[in-house]
């Protein structure tokens, strides 16, 4: 199997736009390989995450459907950061796998370049190492609020909680190689990534 020589890696605060924008990409034939698409996959129903979720974690954190029961499991993460260690000890090497896997498909091989998008990029060694560059989606908080209420139901307060737990947005701002803005309308994302597009498909040619 082949693999795709350039990797750009897309991040982002919580509602901040990174699979609309990864979306976006897709649509100039870009290959997008997104780890939150992997990890509700493995704790889907039957997921590859769920047996081990049940015997370690326990019955409570799988709904009646089967899956994993995730407005349980996000309010046990937030009170008992051994729970979120315990999950993350589970998922995050399945995610890792399935990442690699999908990294090296032929699917992946065949476009001049592919996304990776991963919510806590940043914060993580694991892939930091597995892109050439990093692109950050970002817009107000007020709008990440907003966009998690109406996507999810979650309430400002419970959103606002996730957003303190992960890194500053500043230092996102800081650490990207490039920023799409999308705190305004869909009309103003296009030119951007137009722009990003061919910014990455010079380079990636370059690096073969």
């Amino acid at each position: 199997m082949g693999v795709c020589r350039y990797i750009v890696g897309v991040t982002g605060g919580i509602g901040s736009g990174k699979s609309t924008v990864a979306n976006l990409f897709a649509t100039l034939g870009v290959a997008l390989v997104d780890t939150d698409a992997i990890a509700h996959a493995l704790t889907a129903i039957e997921g590859r995450a769920i047996g081990a979720i049940r015997s370690n974690l326990g019955e409570e954190f799988i709904g009646n459907d089967g899956a994993l029961d995730r407005a349980a499991t996000r309010t046990r993460i937030f009170a008992d950061v051994n729970v979120k260690l315990q999950l993350e000890a589970i998922l995050h090497p399945l995610i890792r796998q399935e990442v690699d896997n999908a990294l090296c498909s032929d699917a992946v091989s065949r476009t001049p370049y592919a996304m990776l998008v991963v919510p806590l990029l940043f914060e993580s060694l694991t892939y930091r190492d597995r892109v050439y560059e990093t692109l950050l989606i970002d817009c107000p908080t007020a709008v990440q609020i907003e966009r998690v209420k109406l996507r999810s139901g979650l309430k400002a307060d419970e959103t606002a909680r996730i957003i303190a737990a992960q890194l500053p947005r500043p230092v996102r701002l800081q650490l990207a190689d490039a920023v799409v803005w999308n705190g305004g309308s869909g009309a103003t994302l296009w030119p951007q990534i137009e722009q990003l597009h061919l910014h990455y498909v010079q380079n990636a040619s370059i690096a073969r």
